[in-house]
This record gives structure tokens, sequence and C-alpha cells, in this order.
């Protein structure tokens, strides 16, 4: 006989057996999910019947959810964007006009990946690309190799933070609760501030380094930099200009109202192959590489769809065996209130991306938190939101989401399955060592626990772009009573039920 509160966690433990096994992580959750189910009905816990709602919530929330329509298109659109010789350009004319100073590369990869960032949403397409294009420039220029090797991995990862991110949308379809919801929409606006910062506070550790070791980031030589002026102006806007009209297309449609997520996403699709088209001259082979992408886009969309069903079987399993409630117990008791909470539940998930990557994480970790997170934070927000109750419930589940965003960004920058890391060791130089390439991941790592923590103490970064709900009418301005005196301690009795009842105000009205 198994204790009902022992399941939840047996759960969890059997998770981890399945995946040490072996399993890919999709299967793997299947597999604990559909092997507890069977003890679950063994120790009747619940019935055969119960399993019904495994289907239902495979074809309705997955299979049936428009909002995951969306990362095919951005899939594919970072896919053609990757190869179509943007990247080379902005990054060839950047190094151009910030070359003259020191660091001057490092601040040209940067904004580069903040620009490709907005408009591609993939690391890998921006980490392969721009180390491809400037690793052997920084090494030409004589750049300390961990600092190199750190900043192109860094600013790959900034993809998962800024819109239209696909980490926020897979967010914003599971930070689903009974008190709130964040859609997409609010998701990118709440990303924004802390994306910008974390531009800042890549420059700023960029600045300083150049300034305490300018050994490390030395200025381009003059004969390397072959452009001045308006031609250098020119080149700039040849990349700047394209880029900005598909991040309108992406993203001012959404923030504007003007499309959903998904109609935006086909926007943008459309968008990367008319850029293609119109750069054919360079692409060697446009048809091959619309191929590619589509193969690309297919493997990707496949994977998160696989991992999303078997997510579901583990969660409604989960859930019958009373899981979001242990759950809950677990982190809503914790010292500290809602400061404690977050400080548990982002070490919790920064370990955890040691060994699973943002989707796994996502869809298993995330909706259990988010009943939690909002029942801990929206008093946080109340004040801010106007008293509203809901809009606070939303903003709480924007800020918790955005926060776990900018976590997760950790898991492709630290060891052992650190994939930003692996496609630089996989396209860098052989003289590049890989004990470079580790250590000189680890400043930016801590970048971006920073980030962590400057979003979880200041959650108006976040909430300054929400919607603020008009202020609510506080209903303790009227006193409704039954007579000249308010007797709320008086118990009711029969004659008061049938006494007329008459309403007086305490304030005159003008």
């Amino acid at each position: 006989m198994i204790p009902l509160e022992w399941m939840p966690p047996l759960m969890f433990g059997g998770l981890i057996v399945f995946m040490l096994i072996g399993f890919p992580v999709a299967f793997s959750l299947m597999a604990a999910g559909l092997f507890f189910a069977g003890i679950a009905i063994g120790e009747n816990f619940f019935g055969m019947p119960f399993l019904q709602a495994i289907p239902q919530r495979i074809f309705g929330g997955v299979l049936a959810n428009d909002l995951l329509l969306a990362i095919p298109f951005f899939t594919f659109m970072g896919a053609i964007l990757e190869r179509c010789g943007l990247a080379e350009e902005m990054l060839d004319s950047m190094g151009q006009l910030f070359g003259r100073i020191r660091g001057g590369l490092g601040y040209s990869v940067i904004i580069v990946g903040f620009i490709l960032g907005a408009i591609t949403g993939t690391v890998a397409a921006q980490v392969i690309a721009m180390a491809m294009i400037s690793l052997p420039v920084m090494m030409r220029y004589g750049y300390n190799m961990r600092y190199a090797t750190g900043v192109l991995a860094a600013s790959g990862t900034i993809t998962q933070l800024v819109p239209p991110s696909l980490v926020l949308i897979v967010l914003a379809d599971q930070l689903k609760t009974q008190s709130g919801s964040a859609d997409v929409g609010s998701m990118y606006l709440g990303a924004w501030g802390p994306s910008l910062l974390q531009i800042g506070l890549f420059a700023l550790y960029t600045f300083f380094l150049s300034r305490f070791r300018p050994d490390y980031l030395p200025a381009a030589p003059e004969n390397e930099l072959t452009l001045k002026g308006w031609p250098l102006w020119k080149q700039c806007l040849m990349g700047i200009i394209p880029s900005a009209v598909l991040i309108f297309l992406v993203l001012g449609t959404i923030m504007t109202g003007i499309a959903t997520p998904t109609e935006s996403g086909a926007m943008g699709a459309m968008g990367a192959l008319l850029l293609a088209w119109i750069r054919r001259a360079t692409i060697p082979n446009l048809k091959g590489l619309i191929q590619e992408a589509y193969q690309n886009t297919m493997r990707i969309t496949a994977m998160v769809v696989f991992i999303l069903i078997g997510s579901t079987c583990f969660s409604v399993v989960f859930q019958g065996v009373d899981g979001g409630h242990w759950v809950e117990e677990l982190f809503s008791n914790l010292p500290g209130g809602w400061i404690g909470f977050l400080v548990v539940v982002n070490l919790f998930v920064f370990f955890l991306a040691f060994f699973l990557d943002f989707f796994e994480i996502a869809f298993i970790v995330v909706p259990m938190l988010a009943p939690v997170a909002v029942k801990l934070l929206s008093p946080v927000l109340l004040a801010s939101m106007n008293g509203n109750p809901q809009a606070a419930a939303s903003a709480a589940l924007v800020w918790f989401g955005v926060m776990l965003c900018v976590n997760m960004q950790t898991s492709f920058m630290h060891p052992p399955f650190g994939f930003a890391l692996f496609y630089l060791r996989g396209v860098a130089p052989k003289e590049v060592k890989s004990s470079d390439i580790y250590w000189g991941a680890l400043p930016w790592v801590a970048l971006q626990l920073i980030m962590v923590v400057v979003v979880a103490a200041f959650p108006s970064l976040v909430t300054a772009l929400l919607d603020k709900p008009a202020a609510v009418i506080q209903s303790q301005d009227f006193n409704f009573t039954g007579g000249d005196e308010a007797k709320p301690n008086a118990p009711p009795s029969k004659l008061d039920e049938d006494a007329p009842v008459v309403f007086q105000l305490d304030k005159s009205i003008k």
C-alpha cells in the first residue's frame, strides 16, 4: 500500500530514472505518466475513466492550440535568415564602425546579437553565424580568447529573451491558471526592459574590461578599416533597415494588436523569404536553402509536439495523485514568503538547466509552479495594478515567466549541456582550446544571474509596459445598513430578516 502523499515525489524520481536509462525526454514523460497511472489505478487513487482526460488534453491543448502554430513560423524564419548573408554584412559593417575603439568587435557582436535575436529567435543560428565570421577576426586582432568565445556565446543566447523568442511563446502557453494567464503580447512587452538592460550590462562589462585589461581587447589596425564616411553608414543601414522592417512585421503587429502571434509569425516567414529572394545574388543555392529550412522546421516542431504530448500525459496523472497540492504545499511554506519562493525556484531551475533544455523545463516544471507563483506574487503587484486582482495575477505570471526566461538563458552557457558552447566548439578553429570556451563562459553566466536578481528585485522592469486597468472603486466609501446604526456583531434574528431594510449613505450626495 503506497500512501497518496508519496506518489508525486515518486513520479519525479521515476522520471529521472527513465531519463537516466537513456530514453528521450518525450518518451520518458509518457512512460513515467502511464507507469504511475497503473499504480494509481491499482491503489484506487483514481479509476480508469480518469485517463480519458489524457487524449482530451492532447487534442484540445496541443494539437488544436493555435498559439503553438507560431513555433514553426518563427523557426522557419530563423532558418532562412541564418544563411541569407544578413548576419555577415551586419557584423562586417558594425566591426568597421566600432573598430577604432578598444573592444569595438565585442560591442559589434553584442549589438548584432541583439538585432539578430529580434528577427531570428534561434540560438544555434546566431552562435554559428557570428562565430564563423567574428572569431577569426578577433583572433587576428589579438583579442583575449576567453573573452572572444564568451561574448560570442553570450550574444547568441540573447535571442532567448529578446522577442520574438520561442521561449516566451512556450512560457505564455504554459503559464495559465484559473486566476490569470500570460499572453504572448504581454510576455513580449515584459521582456523588452530586461533584454535592453542585459545588452547594457554586457556592454558595460566590455567597457570596464577594456579599461582595466586593454591588452585583452585591442582596437582594430587602421589598415583593416577600409570603409569610412557615407559608404560605411550605407552598409550599416543596408543591414539595419531590413531588420527593422522584419521586427515591425513580427513584433509591431503583435504589440499594436493588428495580428495574433501566429499571423505575425506567418508575416515574418514571408518577410524572410522576400529578403532571401532580394539577396539571391549572394546565395549560391536559394532553392536548397529553402528546402533545408523546411526540414529544420519540421524537425524542431515535431520535437516540441512530442515533448508536449509526453508532458500532458505526465501532468494529467500528476494532478490525479494530488501533485498540484503537493507542489503548492512544498513551495508555499518556504521561509521568507515570496522572496524565499523566488530564491528557491530560481536555484532549482538553474540546476535543472545543467541537465535539461528550456523546452523540457517549460513543459515539466512551469505548469506546476504557475499556481503557486500567482498565489505568492499577485499581492506584490496589486498596488501597481490599481488594486485589480485579475490584472495583478496576469502581471505576476508575466513577471515570473520573464524571470525564468532570463534564468534559462544560462542553460546554453554552462556545462555539461551548454549547447551554445557546443555550437561554438563545432565551428571554432582547432587552435581554440575547449578550456578557453568553458572558462570564457563563466563571467557571462554570472552577468545573466545578476540579471535574474535585478528582475526579481525590480518587478516594474517587467510590468512597466503592461496595460494598467482602471482603479477599482472601494466599496468602503458606502455603508449600507438596516437602520440608524450598523450592528456587525449582532446575530441575525427572524425579526430582523422580516423587517424592512433602509439603505443609508454615510456620505451625502452633492
